[in-house]
Order: C-alpha cells, then sequence, then structure tokens
C-alpha cells in the first residue's frame, strides 16, 4: 500500500485521511468470519444464562470484541501484516506497537450512536498521541452509522490538544466536543481504512438500515502507554515496527 506524501501531511495537520480498498477482500471476509464466530460464543453465552446483555454487548444489537487478535491467527495476521506496518511507518515512525483492537458492531436497525470523542479522552491522564486504524468490514454509509471525523482545523486546536470529556447521561459516552460543525463522514467501501489521530475528534451515528455494520478498530503506539502511576501498561505494547523494520507476526509462547 502506498501512501502519499499528502495524506501523511493530512495525518500531520489535520489528524487524518482515507484509505480505500486498502484491505485485500479474502482478508476482509476473514475478518468478517472471525467477527461472526465471536458473536455465535457471545449468543450462546448470553443463552445460557438467559440474559440479553453481558458487559457492554447488547443481545443482537451491539457488540464489542476486544482483545482477541492474539488468539486467533487471521486477525494476528493483519494486525501484524505489512499493510498495517505501512500505515505505522507513515504515521508514527521508525517505533510502533500494537495498543489495543477491537470489533464493533451495530446490528440492524438497533446500533447506537457515538457522540464526538477523542479516542484519548477513555485513557484518563495525559499520552503521546496513538494511532486508531478504522477498518471497514461493510460498504460505509450515514444510514448504516459510518464514523465522522473532526479536522483539527475545523475547531482551531493543534495535534497535541487533549480535550476535558464529560460522561453523557443514558448512554455513558464521553463528550468531548459540543459544537455543531458536522465534520466528515467516511463514505468508503468495504476494506477501506479511516486513519486517524487518537487526539481527532469522531463520532458515529446509529445504523438505520435492515443490515449489520461492522468494523474492526485497530490501534497502535510510539511507545508504550504506561497507567497514570507509571507502574504498568495501561493497554498493550507489542512491537510491530522496530527501528523502521516490520517485526512479523509474534511467536505465541
Amino acid at each position: 500500500m502506498h501512501i502519499s506524501e499528502e495524506q501523511r501531511a493530512q495525518y500531520r495537520n489535520e489528524g487524518y485521511f482515507f484509505l480505500e480498498n486498502a484491505i485485500p477482500a479474502e482478508q476482509v471476509e476473514g475478518l468478517r468470519e472471525e467477527c461472526q464466530r465471536y458473536i455465535d460464543r457471545y449468543d450462546a453465552e448470553m443463552e445460557a444464562k438467559g440474559v440479553a446483555v453481558q458487559g457492554i454487548n447488547h443481545y443482537k444489537k451491539r457488540y464489542f470484541i476486544s482483545r482477541r487478535g492474539l488468539e486467533s491467527p487471521t486477525i494476528t495476521e493483519f494486525l501484524f501484516g505489512d499493510l498495517m506496518a505501512d500505515v505505522c511507518r507513515a504515521t508514527l515512525g521508525e517505533n510502533a506497537f500494537l495498543f489495543h483492537e477491537q470489533y464493533v458492531v451495530k446490528f440492524a436497525e438497533v446500533g447506537t450512536k457515538f457522540g464526538w470523542h477523542q479516542d484519548s479522552g477513555y485513557v484518563g491522564h495525559y499520552h503521546r498521541p496513538y494511532l486508531s486504524c478504522w477498518c471497514a468490514l461493510d460498504d460505509m454509509s450515514i444510514e448504516n452509522g459510518t464514523v465522522s471525523v473532526l479536522p483539527y482545523s475545523a475547531i482551531g486546536m493543534t495535534p497535541d490538544d487533549l480535550y476535558n470529556h464529560e460522561i453523557e447521561a443514558g448512554s455513558n459516552d464521553k463528550i468531548g466536543y459540543q459544537g455543531d460543525n458536522p465534520g466528515v463522514p467516511a463514505l468508503v467501501p468495504a476494506g477501506s481504512i479511516v486513519v486517524f489521530s487518537s487526539r481527532t475528534f469522531h463520532r458515529s451515528g446509529p445504523n438505520t438500515t435492515s443490515r449489520v455494520r461492522r468494523c474492526y478498530l485497530t490501534q497502535y503506539s510510539a511507545e508504550p502507554i504506561m497507567n497514570r502511576e507509571g507502574t504498568g501498561l495501561w493497554g498493550q505494547a507489542i512491537p510491530i515496527v522496530r527501528d523502521g523494520q516490520s517485526c512479523g507476526v509474534p511467536v505465541q509462547s
């Protein structure tokens, strides 16, 4: 995947760029199949318990499937493959670490919205900006709740600004921007990647269509991100690029 200097500059200056049709079709299909496998697992667990909610997962409505990448060879190969290594080098530089990854699934006609926030707002303390790669597993539209990003210049912020976030009543989402700028919606086909900084404000709408809407969010940092006390990792820190070279798929012990 060739990432142009224009896209690199847009990331530095505005906090985002779009990579359309970046993920090969067979890899998109593999990520979809793994997504469904984990949804089926959650459904079976909830059915066995007779509940409709398990953590933040809601039966047949929405799913957040986190940190499953290292137990699935299909996902692991994507997380540490050449494509993601190229994106990391273009945005973070010569060193990069896997920080977090999760599926986000909004079911037909019931998926909820998410308000304007910075991913960094969920860490809870100051840290170096990290990278978010919002990978579309379905064709994205306003109607099915695609992500929208807010360029830095739209609100006069700098690439390092970290805003205060407040908890939204009812949803418990963290909200950091209350303005009326609509942002830039990612109207992209399946297999595209919305690349943005953890300081970039973004939001997504509800899925009002008759079909499921799936994305896979991968996040990488230029250095390990520690907890507030500095006594341990806040998330993960598995190398993907070291001194400009791809590390490849990690060996499981």
